[in-house]
């Protein structure tokens, strides 16, 4: 029993708008507090239209709730679940910078090639997630069974500093939280998506190790070999098509490198990493195993760098530039979000 009780009362105010998806949009906000304190979150608000169906609404709140003791840098943190005007929305952590879909287009907009240290860096980073997000227990200790279904470009934020962030565990599988239709409907992005769920099957923690090594070799070649014209022949990729040696693809990939890739696809579950503990400790192994490797501050360089400014000044033009916001509406601010 609780000792006491604070209630305690701020609201949101939109600022703009940063992504807009089928079922919600996320939006910049203002968070005001007690005396003037004022703080920058991203709000994830479910469109109306879903706000009626009560299996989405309760999965969105199973979501929130999901993620709300899930802390870790390598994490969007989740701040807070709330109701406004009888629609639901999330707060959470402000990332000032881009996912990976905007990075990697500005990468051929650049005409670079990703430097392979600093691919196999933002992949050990998401392996450090996914490792924290798959051991997770409940209060009791219990396992909770997490698996995020999702691990793809747009679901990988870099940060200007140079921290990279795992988000958007919507449609994610945790024991108890969120309403599942496993082996009924395909969850996930075609092609980053692991055999298992390409097939209609049952998932566990190994179908993230397989879509993080698709987000590995697709950041290694600067393209997605899954990737077809339609999500159904991606998935048919995903699950036929022959794994092929990286070596001969990029003269840069060597043989242990070659060795960790094959690790990450292959179909057989028995030989693919049991762990993202496993994955992780193999790709920090290769780019630190001779000495000084990449850190959040040399991610952090060549991210401002590539797109030609500082990371204050990046955040404000990438939002008022990219395509997204360009086409946003914007949302009246005279009602603003109440808890």
């Amino acid at each position: 029993m609780a000792l006491f009780t604070i209630q305690c009362e701020f609201r949101y105010e939109i600022v703009r708008k940063l992504y807009e998806g089928g079922m919600g949009v996320v939006y910049e906000a203002e968070q005001h507090g007690a005396r003037r304190f004022t703080k920058r979150v991203a709000l994830k608000v479910i469109r109306q239209h879903y706000a009626s169906q009560s299996q989405f609404i309760e999965n969105f709140i199973g979501e929130a709730k999901l993620v709300a003791d899930l802390i870790h840098t390598n994490i969007v943190q989740t701040y807070h679940l709330g109701d406004a005007h009888g629609v639901y929305f999330i707060a959470m952590e402000l990332i000032r910078g881009v996912n990976l879909e905007q990075f990697s287009r500005q990468l051929v907009e650049q005409a670079q090639l990703l430097p392979k240290e600093l691919a196999v860096f933002i992949v050990s980073r998401v392996a450090r997630g996914l490792a924290y997000a798959h051991a997770k227990t409940d209060r009791d200790g219990r396992p909770l069974g997490i698996v995020h279904r999702d691990v793809s470009f747009k679901n990988i934020m870099i940060a200007f500093e140079g921290d990279v962030k795992l988000t958007d565990f919507g449609i994610a599988k945790a024991r108890g939280f969120l309403v599942d239709n496993e082996g009924e409907v395909v969850a996930g992005k075609a092609d980053f998506m692991s055999p298992e769920q390409a097939g209609f099957q049952v998932t566990d923690k190994r179908s993230d190790l397989f879509s993080a090594g698709v987000v590995l070799a697709h950041l290694l070649l600067g393209r997605n070999l899954f990737k077809a014209t339609t999500a159904a022949e991606s998935r048919q990729r995903i699950l036929s098509m022959p794994i092929p040696d990286f070596r001969t693809l990029d003269d840069r990939v060597d043989d242990r490198l070659n060795g960790i890739l094959q690790r990450a696809l292959t179909r057989d579950l028995a030989q693919r990493y049991a762990t993202a503990d496993e994955l992780l400790y193999d790709l920090e192994h290769y780019i630190y195993h001779a000495g000084y490797g990449p850190t959040n501050e040399t991610l952090g360089k060549y991210i401002r760098d590539l797109f030609g400014q500082t990371a204050s000044a990046t955040s404000s033009a990438l939002r008022a530039s990219t395509d997204l916001v360009a086409r946003a509406e914007h949302l009246s601010t005279e009602r603003p979000l109440q808890p």
